[in-house]
């Protein structure tokens, strides 16, 4: 019979992906930078790893409000969003399209990132963890905030260059 597992077990789980994918995206990043043909893409590129080095470190300190070692368990998820963005930049490299493509892969992270603070904000709430669901949401906040500026981008610069 399965072992029996609890709504702290998926908690657990779910930060261990998100630690992984956090650390993912900062090594994404700087590359992503380093590829963006606008400026303000390039910034907000550059901006976000910032703040992700911050996710990661509200994250470990999430791991110890929680009594639990700070883990990584692989992403999948996160893995194949950024290697579409690996194909994005290698297939539109020096065309009009790449930051409009560049672009549309980081919202996918942002998406992905945005669900699983959501729902680990709801599961340390419903657990009694209030601090953990204070820190989380200071990252859902900002992931937030990430997604609306990259959206501002595209409609302002980004893709009218692409059409």
């Amino acid at each position: 019979m399965a072992e029996a597992k609890n709504l702290n077990d998926l908690l657990y789980e779910t930060l261990k992906d998100i630690y992984f994918a956090e650390k993912q995206i900062l090594t994404a990043l700087p590359k992503m930078a380093d590829a963006a043909q606008s400026a303000d893409l390039k910034q907000a590129f550059k901006t976000h790893e910032g703040e992700t080095e911050t996710h990661v470190a509200r994250l470990e300190e999430v791991f110890e409000l929680i009594g639990k070692p700070a883990q990584q368990k692989t992403c999948t998820a996160i893995l194949g969003i950024i290697e579409e963005g690996k194909e994005v930049m290698s297939d539109f490299k020096g065309t009009d399209a790449l930051d409009a493509g560049l672009l549309a892969g980081a919202q996918a992270v942002e998406h992905y990132e945005i669900s699983r603070y959501g729902t680990m904000i709801a599961w340390a709430t419903r657990l009694g963890l209030d601090e953990v669901a204070d820190l989380l949401a200071q990252t859902l906040d900002e992931e937030e905030t990430t997604d609306e500026l990259l959206t501002e981008i595209a409609e302002a610069v980004v893709n009218g260059e692409a059409a």
